[in-house]
């Protein structure tokens, strides 16, 4: 008993030995750096505005230039300007729109959860039969939960104006 327990003990230790090694030696890591970082940027709420099917692949193109830096919607011109800094690449915020925000008008709803259930990014809270409020940081605009809302009490309205997204308008040239 005593020796069958030994050579378990020892088959596991070599066996685990050798998957360690292995697992360094031929490790993949030619993976971009630049695509890591960018994608720290982003949101992180794969919510699909961009056209990509998650915060990774939008990183990807972005980074390999397929993708312009303005795809992001819940990022807003904020997020475009860093990431254009960061991939040195230039862009032109100024025809952006503010990133847009979901909002429950409390009159008009009736607490089906059907807008609960349609937000990937669970910013609606509310219980069946009650009044549902969005929280207005986890909200990434999609617009998913306006779709899915039956009694149109969800409205998209721009986000409020922030140190972040606060842009001065350029002058009109005289």
């Amino acid at each position: 008993m005593v020796v069958a327990t030994l050579a378990l003990a020892a088959m596991g230790v070599l066996l685990g030995g050798g998957l360690g090694f292995a697992a360094r030696k031929f490790a993949v890591t030619d993976e971009n750096p630049l695509i890591k970082e960018v994608n720290e940027l982003l949101p992180g709420s794969q919510c699909g505005q961009c056209g990509f099917p998650g915060c990774g692949a939008a990183a990807v193109a972005m980074v390999e230039g397929t993708a312009s830096v303005t795809c992001c919607p819940p990022g807003g011109a904020a997020l475009a300007e860093r990431l254009a800094e960061m991939l040195g690449v230039s862009v032109d915020t100024s025809q952006m729109a503010a990133p847009l925000l979901a909002k429950v008008v409390a009159s008009e709803c009736i607490g089906c959860t059907r807008c609960y259930r349609a937000c990937p990014t669970d910013a609606i809270v509310g219980a069946s039969g009650q009044i549902h409020v969005v929280l207005e940081d986890a909200c990434t605009g999609c617009g998913k939960c306006r779709d899915a809302c039956p009694e149109d009490c969800v409205l998209m309205v721009p986000q409020e104006q922030t140190l972040d997204t606060w842009r001065w308008d350029k002058p009109a040239a005289a």
